[in-house]
């Protein structure tokens, strides 16, 4: 028996780092998975060598949505699960980050989540029951320098998943939010961010001095996405080695 038995999945920025670790952790969790990416050959790779259904998805825009929720309950008739994973990070200081550069981060990271929300509720309604797993970040919580767009885009995946978790108890649909801190990701390891923070400094302030493995958090993600949680809904998960102990938080 796996967590995810008989639940359709749609997980949104699948193609590679933790949304990839997602698909294959739901997969072997019994779970039928569509993911969607907008790399695309990183995506098809990934659906070949896995067997989940890979679609196109830039999650700013509701037509390519609507197609992405679209194929799931075409292909297997319901829509039982959506992480919205999809992110981006840019590392610039206030006064050097374009206006143009914080909307990106914005239109993708905070839009997209409630994009997706709103594109899954009819199919979730209809089902009779849903999860939706948001995935924020520590820095939904803490700021840091250079991250001001990154962060108030997490902050504000807070305030949607309160809301909507709210709004669709109704009709069964739970919403929650995870909360990752130094994952091992190509995003994380972002060579500008990566030249500003001080290594050290950063490992000595975790309790659990390691950067965690993608899968990590994805089992957290699984749990919220099962019937196992079925008491948690507008709640925030940190899967962050004990980083925020120390935070003030």
């Amino acid at each position: 028996m796996g967590l995810l038995d008989g639940k359709v999945a749609l997980i949104t920025g699948g193609a590679r780092g933790m949304g990839a670790a997602h698909v294959r952790l739901f997969l072997q969790e019994g779970a039928r998975v569509v993911f969607g990416d907008v790399l695309e050959e990183e995506g098809k790779a990934l659906a070949e060598e896995s067997g989940a259904t890979f679609v196109r998805h830039d999650v700013t825009s509701t037509e390519e949505w609507a197609r992405a929720v679209g194929t799931a309950t075409e292909a297997y008739g319901k829509l039982d699960v959506l992480v919205n994973n999809a992110g981006i990070l840019k590392f610039r200081r206030i006064h050097d980050m374009s206006p143009e550069d914080f909307d990106r981060v914005i239109d993708v990271n905070l839009k997209g989540t409630w994009l997706g929300i709103k594109s899954v509720i009819a199919p979730m309604k209809a089902a009779g029951r849903g999860a939706i797993v948001n995935i924020s970040s520590v820095e939904g919580f803490i700021g840091a320098e250079g991250l001001s767009a990154y962060a108030a885009s997490k902050f504000g995946v807070r305030g949607i998943t309160k809301s909507a978790a709210r709004e669709l108890a109704r009709f069964k649909i739970r919403v929650n939010s995870v909360h990752p801190g130094a994952i091992n990701t190509s995003m994380v390891m972002n060579p500008d961010l990566m030249a500003e923070v001080d290594g050290d400094a950063f490992l000595s302030s975790m309790v659990i001095k390691r950067f965690a493995k993608p899968v990590e958090v994805s089992h957290v993600v699984a749990f919220l996405a099962s019937d196992r949680s079925s008491y948690c809904t507008g709640s925030e998960f940190t899967v962050d080695g004990g980083l925020l102990t120390g935070a003030g938080y």
